[in-house]
């Protein structure tokens, strides 16, 4: 392929850095659209497959990088840049040394608010959620009534 075709099959990057504004927007069909308001605080109860996460990474550098990949996608997953890691699931990560990392672990995001920042800023706070089977799991919601 010669330069010229090959830009038109990458998919252009429509991200859009977050303002500070209590919107965000996307894109739909090449415009600009506002996004929803999102719920300051939910939690959300979902499985990370860390095999395919870890796969080709160095033994002595798995379990660190577990956490790395963790704290990734809870960050994608919640909107937020910062991402707390609890002690349990540290160290449930760490639990079969630094080579044998589990392949799947069940975790629980909460997205909370700062109190203490004057621009109140969300957070996530990542925790584990100890089941027998990961089999017939799916994502769920959790109220943040219950």
């Amino acid at each position: 392929l010669d330069a010229g075709s090959r830009g038109a099959l990458l998919a252009p990057n429509f991200r859009i850095p977050l303002q500070r504004h209590s919107y965000t927007l996307k894109m739909v069909n090449n415009k600009k659209v506002q996004r929803q308001q999102r719920d300051p605080a939910t939690s959300i109860e979902l499985t990370i497959n860390l095999h395919k996460r870890l796969h080709g990474i160095t033994f002595k550098r798995r379990a660190g990088r577990a956490v790395r990949e963790v704290k990734k996608f809870a960050s994608k997953t919640m909107g937020t840049e910062d991402v707390r890691v609890t002690n349990e699931l540290n160290q449930f990560l760490w639990s079969k040394g630094v080579r044998n990392v589990p392949y799947r672990v069940r975790v629980r995001l909460d997205r909370k608010r700062d109190a203490d920042e004057e621009d109140s800023r969300d957070y996530t706070v990542v925790d584990v959620v100890k089941v027998d089977t990961f089999k017939g799991l799916t994502s769920k919601r959790i109220d943040a009534t219950a």
